[in-house]
């Protein structure tokens, strides 16, 4: 599944090797992608020997106990540790997810690979640079378009039209999905991706909107939309159980319905 993007004229190197503190008793390996533009050095693999007694069972843990006692210099986004901010969203073991809430006892094997999310250049070591990511979250306009004047005190909705968004709005923005579809690694300046085609449904059929027409519209198009295959990359590894592919054949169904 990893399709990294290396810097151009370069190739992955073996790196350092960290090995654990005298008189550890459990040790388990973490090979890291480490890159640092600055320096001009071809990226390489580093390897951390730690002692998981020594630190928490999340793969978060492991990587801010390696920053913390062995190794200073290695980079990485994080935020809440909860599974809710996405900040942490790497791959590991070959699968995207969230360092946060993926446990280290988890992955199988002594040696466990740890590498930005694949296809998006990387700025330093596991941060990957989501520009054009967040570039395409906001084409969609994600937020309430509305002709009729603005109530007092709120836009009501039924208690059935708010459970249509569910299994949507939950969606935290790690780019997991995203990062995850084949398709996204060939097409990713025109295909809009699992995450942001899945939020663009959820304002299609918001209740309280008022230009689903007009949405449909802006993604009408071979390549914003239609380079959706249904490899279901995005469904099998959604931090939060999301099925973006789902959202995106409902959106082909509604663009075919307004036309018969």
């Amino acid at each position: 599944m990893v399709q990294l993007t290396l810097p151009k004229n370069s190739t992955v190197t073996a790196g350092k090797h960290h090995p654990a503190p005298a008189g550890a008793r459990k040790v388990k390996t973490f090979k890291v992608y480490r890159y640092d533009p600055e320096t001009g050095a071809n990226p390489r693999w580093d390897t951390y020997d730690v002692d998981v007694d020594a630190c928490g069972p999340m793969v978060l843990d492991v990587l801010i106990h390696i920053k913390n006692t062995m190794d200073s210099t290695l980079s990485f986004r994080r935020s809440c540790r909860e599974g809710v901010c996405g900040s942490c969203a790497m791959n590991i073991g070959g699968r995207n997810t969230l360092a946060c809430t993926r446990g280290w006892e988890e992955e199988p094997g002594k040696v466990v690979a740890i590498s930005p999310l694949p296809s998006q250049p990387v700025v330093k070591d596991l941060v990957p640079d989501l520009t054009l990511f967040y570039a395409q979250y906001a084409s969609i306009e994600p937020w309430l378009h509305t002709e009729t004047p603005e109530p007092q005190k709120e836009w009501k909705q039924t208690p059935e039209d708010r459970e249509k968004l569910d299994g949507l709005y939950e969606c935290i923005l790690c780019a997991c999905c995203t990062t995850s579809c084949p398709s996204y690694w060939w097409n990713g300046e025109k295909y809009l991706g699992p995450a942001t085609l899945l939020h663009a449904y959820r304002w299609i059929i918001d209740s309280r909107d008022e230009a689903a027409g007009e949405r449909l519209d802006a993604l009408e198009d071979p390549f914003k939309l239609y380079r959706c295959h249904t490899i279901m990359n995005c469904a099998q590894v959604c931090p939060k159980g999301l099925n973006p592919a789902k959202a995106i054949a409902e959106i082909k169904k509604m663009l075919v319905e307004r036309t018969i």
